[in-house]
C-alpha cells in the first residue's frame, strides 16, 4: 500500500473513503481527547485510472486503525466460540475468497468501491455498513472476548482514542483495513499503462471483452470489472429458495434470479463460478453465455439482443482467447503483498 501521511510517507496501495451513515454500523465514535491519543491520519491513495471514491469523515482512516482492522480480520476472536476469523473464508492466496462448494464466497478486493454488499445486495451503504452486518449478525460477536485481552484495549485506544471495544469500533477498524486492499496491478494493468506487453491472444480477447462479440463490458466494466448491479444470466428458468436472488430484497418480480456481478480481477484464482458455485472452470461458464442460457421472464434484456437470442457463439479459437485476456486480470502483487497477511 502507499499511504501518503499529511507530510507524504510511502508505505504501499489503498485508497480512503468517505462514506455516509446509514446504520449504527456509522454511528460516531466519540474519542477520550487524552493527549496520549495521537493516531496518525493518512490518505490513502488511490489508482488514478480507478474511479473515485465516495469519502468517511465518521471513520477516518489511520495507520492504526488499519492495523487494528488487520489484527482482527485474522483473529478467530471475533467468533463467539473462537471457530473462525474473516480469513477462514476469505483466503488470500485465493484472491481473498474461497472454494468449499455451495454458495460462493465473495472475493474481497476494491469494496471500498461497493454500495451494496452479498449476493443480493442485503446490505446496502458502505463498508462500514457491511463489516457492521458481520461483526453483529454474521460473527455475533462478543466484545467480552475482545476486552479481557489488554492488547487489544491498546490497540482500540490507539485507533479510536477509547480503549472501550464495541461492535461499532470492530466494525470501522475492520473497514479501514478492507478499505485499503485494493487490486490495480495485473498483467492487464501493467500493459494498458505501458509498462508490458500484451499477447496476441489477450489483444484479441480483449476486443472481444469489450465488443458485442462477447458482450462482457456491459456488467463487468473495467478498470473495476463490475458495474456493482444485478442481473439474470439465465442459471435457471424457475426460481425457489435462495435462486430468486435480488427479489428477496427488492420485492420485484423482476429482479428474480437476479445477483450481484462480481468482479473479475483475480477470476482466474476464484472458482467454482456464480453465487452457487455450479461452475467449475472459466471454460464452462463462457459455454454458459455461449450456448447455455435459460429463458425467463425476468432474464436480463442484455441477454436477448438482437442477435444473441441462441447465445454468444463464439468459437473455440474466440473463447480460448477471451479466457487468455480474463487470466491478464489476475494481480499477483494483491495475493502476496504482505501488508494484507496475517499480522
Amino acid at each position: 500500500m502507499r499511504l501518503q501521511y499529511f507530510h507524504s510517507l510511502f508505505f504501499g496501495w489503498a485508497a480512503l473513503v468517505i462514506l455516509m451513515a446509514c446504520n449504527k454500523g456509522d454511528d460516531p465514535i466519540q474519542p477520550n481527547p487524552d493527549p496520549n491519543w495521537n493516531p496518525t491520519y493518512v490518505s490513502i491513495d488511490q489508482p488514478n485510472w480507478f474511479p473515485a471514491m465516495p469519502a468517511p469523515d465518521l471513520n477516518p482512516t489511520s495507520l492504526e486503525g488499519i492495523a487494528l482492522g488487520r489484527r482482527l480480520y485474522y483473529d478467530a476472536a471475533l467468533h463467539p466460540e473462537g471457530s473462525f476469523s474473516c480469513s477462514s473464508c476469505h483466503v488470500q492466496s485465493e484472491g481473498f475468497t474461497s472454494n468449499p462448494g455451495g454458495t460462493a464466497v465473495v472475493s474481497h478486493v476494491n469494496l471500498g468501491w461497493y454500495d451494496a454488499f452479498l449476493w443480493n445486495g442485503k446490505i446496502e451503504g458502505g463498508l462500514e455498513n457491511i463489516m457492521y452486518f458481520e461483526v453483529n449478525d454474521f460473527f455475533q460477536t462478543d466484545v467480552d472476548r475482545l476486552s479481557v485481552n489488554e492488547v487489544y484495549r491498546g490497540k482500540f485506544f490507539q485507533a479510536f482514542g477509547d480503549s472501550t471495544i464495541t461492535r461499532v469500533a470492530c466494525s470501522k477498524a475492520l473497514a479501514q483495513f478492507v478499505r485499503s486492499m485494493i487490486s490495480a496491478d495485473a498483467h492487464y494493468d501493467r500493459y494498458k499503462h505501458g509498462n508490458e506487453l500484451p499477447t496476441p491472444d489477450e489483444v484479441m480477447g480483449e476486443k472481444i471483452f469489450n465488443s458485442e462479440a462477447g458482450d462482457c463490458f456491459h456488467c463487468h466494466v473495467p478498470p473495476l470489472f463490475t458495474d456493482n448491479s444485478f442481473h439474470n444470466i439465465g442459471l435457471d428458468s424457475v426460481f425457489e429458495g435462495d435462486a430468486v436472488g435480488r427479489f428477496l430484497v427488492s420485492g420485484n418480480d423482476y429482479d428474480k434470479g437476479a445477483f450481484k456481478t462480481p468482479t473479475l480481477r483475480n477470476i482466474a484464482l476464484t472458482a467454482p463460478y456464480m453465487h452457487d458455485g455450479r461452475f467449475q472452470t472459466l471454460e464452462e461458464v463462457i459455454d454458459h453465455y455461449n450456448e447455455g442460457v435459460h429463458s425467463s421472464y425476468s432474464l436480463d434484456p442484455i441477454m436477448t439482443k438482437p442477435g444473441k437470442e441462441n447465445g454468444l457463439q463464439l468459437s473455440e479459437t474466440q473463447k480460448q482467447q477471451l479466457i487468455a485476456f480474463l487470466l491478464s486480470l489476475t494481480d499477483s502483487t494483491y495475493v502476496s503483498n504482505e501488508s494484507f497477511s496475517s499480522p
